[in-house]
């Protein structure tokens, strides 16, 4: 049950975390929250729920968002990623440097080893 808890508050961290992302490429273009919904064809308060981090967007919504901040989906992620620890960081390096049966292998064998914790 406890790690269901972080999950659900790791998701909650990473729509606060998009909807912030989105509140600055808005800013950055000076659009107020009813300018860009208009532009996103959405309503006032799907704009103003995904800032805040209450709504998960859809596909479509990420298209009509990617539209109407006139940036492209990847620019919408971009620098948005979740933060990661130095371990973790270093465990991505080292896997980076690995053929894919071998990320394959490594990922089987962390789920196998935490499956039950």
């Amino acid at each position: 049950m406890e790690k269901a808890k972080n999950k659900v508050a790791n998701w909650t961290r990473f729509h606060r975390k998009f909807g912030g992302h989105v509140r600055q490429l808005r800013n950055g273009r000076e659009f107020t929250q009813e300018v860009l919904a208009e532009r996103c064809d959405l309503s006032v308060d799907a704009i103003r729920r995904i800032e805040r981090g209450s709504f998960s967007p859809s596909l479509d919504t990420l298209g009509k968002l990617s539209v109407g901040l006139d940036v492209s989906l990847k620019t919408l992620f971009q620098g948005f990623e979740h933060e990661r620890t130095g371990d973790v960081a270093e465990i991505c390096d080292f896997l980076s440097c690995r053929s894919d049966p071998e990320v394959k292998l490594a990922r089987r064998v962390l789920q196998a080893m935490f499956e039950d914790s």
